[in-house]
């Protein structure tokens, strides 16, 4: 499976709202200008999230896009989901050799559990140095 520009960009507006929960409406304007990324594009993205209840639309002169939940509440699997499809590395089918069915199972059931697991709060308190450190070696 491989996440599109529909995920990517749509996960780059959910972290954007995130970062701004509680303190009012974010434009897809100011979005798009500050991540370099087609306006008329997110706006493309924004109608399934509203659709699917994890967004709320705010009219009129100071309006923009709210989060409807906290972002510990919202899994990058939630968004993946909505705006790419259901989580499968490949098609197949029940004439598949059983341990090959076996395998992408267990690969999709693998990937579908690191999504699940990362809600927006993670995302954007996500730092890069636990990892970074992990693989520093002295001499």
């Amino acid at each position: 499976m491989k996440i599109s520009t529909k995920g990517r960009y749509g996960l780059t507006i959910m972290m954007e709202l995130a970062n701004k929960f509680g303190e009012g409406p974010i434009s897809l304007k100011s979005i798009a200008e500050r991540n370099q990324l087609s306006e008329h594009y997110l706006e493309q993205l924004i109608a399934p999230l509203r659709n699917a209840g994890l967004v709320k639309s705010v009219r009129g002169a100071y309006g923009g896009y709210i989060l409807s939940k906290a972002p510990e509440q919202i899994t990058s699997g939630d968004i993946i989901r909505i705006l790419e499809g259901p989580i499968s590395p490949v098609d197949f089918t029940e004439e598949d050799d059983p341990a090959k069915r076996d395998l992408w199972i267990r690969i999709r059931d693998s990937i579908a559990s690191v999504l699940d697991s990362t809600t927006l709060a993670d995302l954007i308190s996500f730092t890069g140095h636990e990892e970074a450190d992990s693989y520093m070696f002295y001499i």
